[in-house]
């Protein structure tokens, strides 16, 4: 177990759509260790593995006040979102120092391949939701940001520099 180097903005590969995972192996189960040290040292609420260049549809989600909590998912997409939205302010390490508040399904159901090898279907609700969605939105090489208006999104990059 090991904690990651995360990736730097602009790097390629958070633009860059991960592959999907056909089994859980022992390098898989290596990946999420390694994922959920990361995610703890910054510390986060989840991780995506191309944060970190690892370039699979893996994520780790810990939104719980205890920590120690960590859903480990593979492959996982949303099958059903709540029309009711949530705002939350959302960061990223690969964009150190800047934040924005991103609105989002309150709630999702999401399918994934969980780290015993079996599809499971699980519900989550605020924080969780948001995480989720956060980190799929990784997998699918988009960035919270993507989700601010143009103008919103040029302000912030332009803050990320300067701080850079």
């Amino acid at each position: 177990m090991t904690v990651r180097r995360c990736l730097p903005w602009p790097d390629k590969r958070l633009r860059t759509a991960a592959e999907p995972i056909e089994s859980i192996t022992d390098d898989i189960r290596g990946h999420w260790d390694d994922m959920i040290d990361t995610m703890e040292a910054m510390p986060g609420l989840g991780l995506a593995a191309p944060q970190i260049g690892v370039m699979l549809r893996l994520a780790v989600v810990d939104a719980s006040e205890a920590r120690g909590q960590a859903v480990r998912m593979a492959n996982p997409e949303v099958l059903h979102a709540s029309v009711t939205l949530r705002r939350h302010v959302e960061a990223s390490p690969n964009l150190p120092g800047v934040s924005a508040p991103v609105e989002r399904p309150r709630a999702v159901t999401v399918r994934f391949l969980n780290a015993e090898g079996e599809i499971e279907e699980r519900d989550f609700v605020s924080v969780w939701a948001t995480s989720v969605q956060h980190q799929i939105d990784h997998l699918n090489g988009r960035m919270y940001f993507d989700r601010l208006s143009k103008v919103k999104r040029d302000m912030l990059l332009r803050r990320a520099r300067k701080k850079g």
